[in-house]
């Protein structure tokens, strides 16, 4: 099966695809937004190293089957922007809509790449956190920072 290819002019364009395509349960959207590499990597949430986008897609594929649609909001990004690499460092607070209680909150890197066909996400670590009870910190500086 030939794989999707889409342009993301810039990495939050390709950050808010796969927060979209999360939410949503959408394996194909979220295929979309992973650089078609067998170095991709994916962790979820105490889960183990994949490595390969044929593994990646497995994965999700297995999160979205069945599963409820969730509602992921990102908080506190911290972003570092390079030339061709890119790296947003999240809070996911997930839900399940109507469902009453806490989010669950879970720490995450996204690591997006600038490919021929734009930006796309290379690597996704997600795990739960010792402790995410510190309050918020101040976002004013939202602005990307350059590495040079």
């Amino acid at each position: 099966m030939p794989r999707s290819r889409k342009i993301f002019p810039t990495p939050d364009d390709a950050e808010i695809a796969f927060y979209d395509a999360f939410e949503r349960g959408d394996l194909a959207a979220m295929m979309v937004v992973w650089a078609e590499d067998d170095d991709v990597v994916c962790i979820h949430p105490s889960g183990p190293r994949l490595v390969g986008f044929d593994a990646v897609r497995d994965s999700w594929m297995q999160i979205f089957t069945g599963s409820v649609k969730m509602q992921v909001r990102v908080e506190q990004t911290r972003r570092l922007d390079g030339t061709s690499v890119a790296v947003r460092s999240v809070i996911e607070s997930i839900s399940a809509p109507g469902h009453e209680g806490t989010p669950q909150r879970v720490a995450a890197t996204n690591v997006y790449v600038l490919t021929d066909a734009g930006w796309r996400m290379a690597m996704h670590h997600a795990s739960p956190p010792e402790v995410l009870d510190a309050p918020p910190e101040d976002d004013e500086d939202d602005e990307p920072h350059t590495l040079h």
